[in-house]
C-alpha cells in the first residue's frame, strides 16, 4: 500500500509558476512509476507527466511539454511537478499517482492516487 499526499496548490496569474509536491509513504517509493494527472472542470482526467523508475526517463503531455518538469527525490519519497508559463487552461485539480505497469499515460495503469490539489490560473 502506498499513501500519496499532494502539497497545497494555489492561485497564480497567467505566466507565473508553481511547484507541486507529492509525498509518498508505505511501500518502496523508488520501485514505482510516478505520474501527475489533472482534471479540469467539465473535462475528463488527463495525463500530465510521468517519471519512469530506474531509468530517469520523463514523459509529458504535449500540452505541458517545455513548461512543466517532473522530478523525484527517492531519499525524500517525494515527486515534484514544476509548472511554469502557466495558462488559464492549466486550471484543474492535480493528482499524483503511483503505478508499476501498463501504458504510461493511462490512469488505469496507476494503483495509488493522492487526494488532489486545486491549481487555478487567472488571466
Amino acid at each position: 500500500q502506498v499513501q500519496l499526499v499532494e502539497s497545497e496548490g494555489g492561485l497564480v496569474q497567467a505566466g507565473g509558476s508553481l511547484r507541486l509536491s507529492c509525498a509518498a509513504s508505505g511501500r518502496t517509493f523508488s520501485s514505482y512509476r510516478m505520474g501527475w494527472f489533472r482534471r479540469a472542470p467539465g473535462k475528463e482526467r488527463e495525463f500530465v507527466a510521468a517519471f519512469i523508475r530506474g531509468l530517469g526517463t520523463t514523459y509529458y503531455a504535449d500540452s505541458v511539454k517545455g513548461r512543466f518538469t517532473i522530478s523525484r527525490d527517492n531519499a525524500k519519497n517525494t515527486v515534484y511537478l514544476e509548472m511554469g508559463s502557466l495558462k488559464p487552461e492549466d486550471t484543474a485539480v492535480y493528482y499524483c499517482a503511483a503505478g508499476n505497469s501498463g501504458a504510461i499515460a493511462a490512469f488505469s495503469s496507476y494503483d495509488y492516487w493522492g487526494q488532489g490539489t486545486q491549481v487555478t490560473v487567472s488571466s
